[in-house]
């Protein structure tokens, strides 16, 4: 089994530019002294595929506290990139400022975990261990997701779960933006007849219901993620982290999602917000050239 650090290894070809291998096993469908990524903003503009990637840094500011770079990946040899974001860097270890406390929580609470070591044997009164997703999300598969048990999720469009790898590895601060892309997929959740889904206004606005076909695979390519990172892990990683997912709107093929990740002392790890689209699983296993989203 091939493990995330060794799927995520990336070699440095010049000070600017990087290259890595995309892994099929964890696929989905076919600044000095400044450690730490504390805000990510990437726009995806074309399917990845697997395979060989580079990836292009710009430097846009470089500061004492904090420095912004800009990342362009490409594939194939193509002169336009597939993926284009600014990454913010830091030191959440040195940090220093203004602290006050803001009394924040989830709201609904997350039902109560009597410990991880009962998550790892199931026996958890709260919290049973999933099925592992379908080999079309091969990245998800890597991982091991425990939810509420009975479908007890704490509110609609909105996932609760307690995370970890499946190999044994540990998510330290470079898996982050991995963890805020792995959750239920919050349309198939919805409980309804197994041949359609109703989706009208998404937020109880009364306009005209529509139907859309639930017979086949659904793939959900983000358009858009942020990530604002709040807490540093510790340098050896940790083995379970919580995620809640949720959308405000759901419409004509398009949703929203926040993205919560808290650590089992309950403390705020990051928050990623996501502009997905719903399509076909066919769309993304298509060979064509052209970008089909």
């Amino acid at each position: 089994m091939v493990s995330f650090a060794e799927a995520t290894a990336v070699e440095a070809l010049d000070s600017h530019t990087y290259q890595c291998n995309f892994r099929d096993e964890w696929s989905i469908g076919n600044a000095c002294n400044q450690p730490h990524t504390i805000t990510l903003h990437l726009s995806f503009l074309r399917r990845t595929s697997i395979g060989s990637a580079t990836f292009s840094i710009r430097d846009v500011k470089l500061g004492r506290r904090t420095s912004t770079v800009h990342v362009s990946l490409r594939q194939n040899d193509e002169i336009e990139p597939s993926v284009v974001g600014y990454l913010t860097q830091s030191n959440l270890k040195t940090e220093e400022g203004i602290s006050l406390p803001t009394n924040w929580s989830l709201h609904p609470s997350p039902l109560p975990l009597l410990s991880t070591a009962a998550l790892q044997d199931n026996t958890d009164p709260n919290w049973a261990r999933a099925h592992r997703p379908s080999t079309f999300r091969k990245a998800a598969a890597r991982t091991q997701w425990y939810l509420p048990r009975h479908g007890r999720q704490p509110a609609p469009a909105t996932a609760d779960e307690w995370i970890c790898l499946a190999d044994d590895g540990r998510f330290t601060q470079t898996s982050l933006g991995f963890v805020v892309d792995q959750f239920p997929q919050i349309v198939e959740m919805y409980p309804l007849d197994e041949q359609q889904l109703t989706a009208g206004g998404g937020d109880g606005d009364g306009r005209a219901e529509k139907t859309v076909k639930r017979t086949t695979m659904k793939w959900y390519p983000t358009v858009l993620l942020n990530l604002d990172v709040k807490k540093a892990l510790p340098e050896e990683g940790v083995d379970w982290l919580f995620v809640r997912a949720r959308a405000k709107r759901i419409e004509n093929g398009r949703m929203d999602l926040e993205v919560v990740v808290l650590d089992e002392l309950e403390e705020l790890v990051a928050v990623s917000n996501h502009v997905c689209l719903i399509l076909g699983a066919e769309r993304n296993m298509e060979r064509s050239g052209m970008s089909k989203i």
